[in-house]
C-alpha cells in the first residue's frame, strides 16, 4: 500500500490514534500503528515484533520515536530511528535528528537535523539482543 514492492511490509493497523485525539505519556506498541492525532511522549516498538508507524498530514509526535518502518506525511518534534525503512511524504516535517537504514523523501519533506545512516550496525545489535545466553 505505501511501499515499494523491494520494501513492501505489512501494513495492517492493529492500532488507530484519531485526529481529535490527544496522547500525553510514552508509548509502546506492536504491529501497525496510525497516527492522526497528537502524542506528546516517546513512541516506541516492542522490539520483538518489528511494527510499522504511519502518522497522517493531521498526525503529529514531541518525543523520540523508534520503529522498523515508518511512514511519516505529519510532523516529528525529537530523534527518529527506522530500523529498516523510513518514507517521507511530501508534508512530512522532522525537527531532530534521523537515524535510518533505508530512505525514501518525497520532494517537499523537511528535515532540520542530522541523518544518520545506520547500515549494518542494527543487525549486529539485534543478534547480540536475540541470541540465546551462553
Amino acid at each position: 500500500m505505501f511501499f515499494k514492492k523491494s520494501m513492501q511490509v505489512d501494513s495492517h493497523i492493529d492500532t488507530l490514534i484519531g485526529k481529535e485525539t490527544r496522547v500525553h505519556g510514552d508509548m509502546q506498541f506492536s504491529g501497525g500503528l496510525r497516527l492522526d492525532g497528537n502524542i506528546i511522549g516517546n513512541v516506541i516498538e516492542n522490539r520483538e515484533h518489528p511494527s510499522t508507524l504511519i502518522i497522517s498530514e493531521s498526525g503529529s509526535v514531541t518525543g523520540a520515536v523508534e520503529a522498523s518502518k515508518i511512514v511519516l506525511n505529519g510532523t516529528m518534534h525529537g530523534p527518529v530511528k527506522a530500523s529498516v525503512f523510513i518514507e517521507l511524504q511530501s508534508k512530512a516535517r522532522i525537527v531532530g535528528d534521523l537515524y535510518y537504514k533505508s530512505l525514501e523523501m518525497h520532494t517537499g519533506a523537511v528535515i532540520e537535523g542530522k541523518l544518520v545512516y545506520l547500515g549494518d550496525q542494527l543487525a549486529a545489535e539485534y543478534a547480540a539482543i536475540t541470541a540465546p545466553d551462553a
